[in-house]
């Protein structure tokens, strides 16, 4: 796999619009986190459906559709548990995460992708869920990555929301609207 690990800070996504997929994760209203998150998931499990070659990549060195699906699920799962550590924990740090590491270890792409489509919706549905039943004391729970980026459970939601709309432009080439 020549894949060159993503090394970049994200974090400025939340201070300004990205340019690539163009989602501003500044725009959406907190009470419609939630079903962003839902609705995303669901463009992702079309998405999914509509690659012919979801296996194929594009280059040598870019991730298939498969793949990027199979991220997208685990970035999902994985903010579910974070979010939840910071609802049940005060500013917990959150233990690293590599995702190219990730993908190696859980053999993304021989993964059967109609099981893909519908994980990527299952846990899209259900961390939009946890949001859905979020109280207004709970957005402004905090959490922490080890390379010291603080984030209240709103920053960090809208910095995922932009994880999985950014990724779902890599696939389908649209801008995110």
């Amino acid at each position: 796999m020549d894949i060159r690990p993503d090394t970049k800070d994200w974090t400025w996504v939340l201070d300004r619009p990205c340019p690539e997929c163009g989602f501003d994760s500044r725009s959406p209203e907190r009470q419609d986190l939630a079903d962003l998150a839902a609705a995303v998931g669901g463009r992702w499990a079309d998405a999914l459906s509509a690659a012919g070659a979801a296996q194929t990549r594009p280059g040598p060195s870019v991730w298939s559709p498969l793949e990027y699906a199979c991220h997208v699920r685990d970035v999902y799962a994985l903010a579910d548990y974070r979010v939840r550590l910071m609802l049940d924990e005060d500013d917990p740090l959150f233990a690293n995460w590599d995702q190219d590491a990730t993908a190696v270890e859980s053999d993304y792409s021989a993964q059967d992708p109609r099981a893909v489509s519908v994980q990527v919706r299952a846990v899209a549905d259900a961390f939009a869920g946890l949001l859905a039943g979020m109280d207004v004391g709970g957005w402004a729970r905090s959490g922490r990555r080890s390379d010291g980026a603080a984030f209240t459970v709103e920053s960090f939601t809208r910095y995922v929301l932009h994880d999985v709309v950014h990724h779902l432009t890599d696939v389908t080439g649209a801008a995110w609207a």
